[in-house]
């Protein structure tokens, strides 16, 4: 019997690396882990990881803040749209992307993710995510109030989408390890 704690051993993962001939992309909220475990889950895939947020800083040539002020939301949401398109459809067939919180809330988006790489929804709970996102003052929507209303009020509104991926992981306040775990055994499975 799998015990769902236990992760794959090293000749599972590889077999798993060899198996993916899509890329991996990790849906959720801000904080919730979707950088720092895809990092660590292409290294264990033998693949590479780009963090969508940081491509799109790159082509705008500005940050996220600057993009959201200047342009506001409406404007930014479309560039990575586009961003992320170019990125799944681009290089490797291989390869795991992170993409920012409201990314998959976007139904151009969230459509081609579906059709063309493996969704994972990173979950969390708000506590969590609160703490988590705390620990940078680079998070726009964060400015408009309280973090904790203004982070409960997104979850819930964006979890209807989050939940169309097919592969759904709680990342908890622990090591980033047993959500790599847990995310290796839902693509196993998947």
């Amino acid at each position: 019997m799998d015990n769902e704690n236990e992760p794959l051993a090293p000749a599972a993962i590889e077999a798993l690396a060899r198996r993916i001939n899509r890329p991996v992309v990790l849906v959720g909220m801000m904080g919730v882990g979707k950088s720092s475990v895809g990092k660590r889950l292409a290294a264990m895939l033998h693949c590479g990881f780009i963090d969508a947020d940081d491509a799109i800083e790159s082509a705008a040539q500005m940050t996220i803040p600057e993009i959201f002020a200047a342009y506001g939301e409406d404007y930014f949401r479309a560039g990575e749209r586009r961003v992320i398109a170019r990125l799944i459809e681009d290089g490797p067939r291989r390869k795991v992307i992170a993409t920012g919180g409201g990314a998959f809330v976007n139904p151009e988006t969230r459509a081609l993710i579906l059709d063309k790489a493996i969704a994972v929804w990173l979950d969390s709970d708000i506590d969590t995510l609160v703490d988590r996102t705390a620990r940078k003052d680079n998070r726009p929507l964060l400015k408009q109030g309280n973090p904790r209303e203004i982070l409960t009020r997104l979850r819930d509104e964006r979890a209807p989408f989050y939940a169309e991926a097919p592969i759904h992981v709680l990342s908890t306040a622990g090591p980033h390890q047993r959500t790599l775990a847990k995310v290796l055994k839902g693509l196993d499975q998947w």
